[in-house]
């Protein structure tokens, strides 16, 4: 039997988020943190319905299926993705931000003793199924009958896994909203209302959705995004989320929108900047269950 991809990774869209980055504390072996990770993944008292996702370092796993995230990606016109690399992240959802809040605490109470939290980002779903400039996100990603085949690894040593890749970017929403509607769309690459991709004519070489469609023998490769918005009223923007089978569409992903290569700078850079970039390995279900604490 196929080992089983974690479902957190497809569940349903809820409303409230929290997104949290672990380093591992001097002298903890990664066992220990990976079976610290294998008990919040266990249901909690009194917390309601959580879904929860555990990622690792990918040089922290064995099979080594992708490489940590260490080095900044600079365009040539000095645009950079920082390099935010962490031995661990927890992402976890729910309806009820009360819920969510609750199983925080007691996953960090878990964690404590092996791992220091490095970062911590509340987000949460803005209309449904737009980020914060208004138009809609995750067009392009894959029905959910083909999401696991997109997102995990279906064979081999590490069938079960998949890579996530992990950016906070901020939004300058006043400078994008000063723009035309028709202005917007062409940074896009799609429609605003309805989120019609633009046809060649209208859609510049440098709008997000040119510089993000990666294509490989003619055969464009998916990703499976699963963002939400993060912030307060005056700061805020993307908490960018995207799972893959391999690291490499990710990665060819980002060196074309700094414009790595061909010095063509995604548009959408111009408005919303980077603040952190790491990728995690995301178990299967049976793997993790190997360092399940003993009961």
């Amino acid at each position: 039997m196929a080992p089983t991809p974690q479902p957190g990774i497809f569940a349903a869209a809820l409303a409230e988020h929290a997104y949290l980055e672990f380093d591992l504390r001097p002298g903890v072996a990664p066992r220990d943190l990976f079976t610290a990770l294998t008990a919040v993944g266990e249901p909690m008292p009194a917390t309601g319905a959580i879904n929860v996702v555990v990622g690792v370092r990918p040089s922290l796993w064995e099979p080594v299926i992708a490489a940590d995230f260490t080095e900044p990606i600079a365009g040539p016109d000095g645009f950079t993705m920082p390099a935010t690399q962490h031995d661990a992240w927890l992402w976890l959802a729910g309806a009820d931000r009360t819920a969510l809040f609750d199983y925080t605490r007691a996953a960090l109470a878990i964690l404590e003793a092996v791992a220091v939290t490095a970062t911590e980002v509340a987000g949460w779903v803005y209309h449904h199924d737009r980020d914060l400039t208004g138009f809609i996100d995750g067009t392009e990603n894959p029905p959910r009958s083909q999401a696991p085949a997109v997102a995990a690894l279906a064979e081999g040593p590490a069938a079960g896994c998949s890579v996530a890749l992990v950016q906070q970017w901020r939004h300058d929403s006043d400078a994008f909203e000063a723009l035309t509607v028709a202005e917007q769309e062409a940074v896009i690459g799609r429609t605003k209302a309805d989120s019609v991709e633009l046809d060649d004519e209208h859609k510049p070489p440098t709008s997000h959705v040119a510089r993000t469609v990666i294509e490989q023998d003619g055969e464009e490769l998916k990703i499976l995004r699963r963002n939400t918005a993060y912030g307060t009223v005056r700061e805020h923007g993307t908490m960018f989320v995207g799972f893959c089978a391999t690291q490499h569409p990710l990665a060819e992903m980002l060196r074309r929108m700094a414009g790595v290569g061909d010095g063509v700078r995604d548009a959408l850079t111009r408005y919303t900047a980077p603040l952190t970039g790491a990728y995690y390995v995301i178990p299967p279900v049976e793997a993790l269950a190997r360092y399940a604490p003993e009961a």
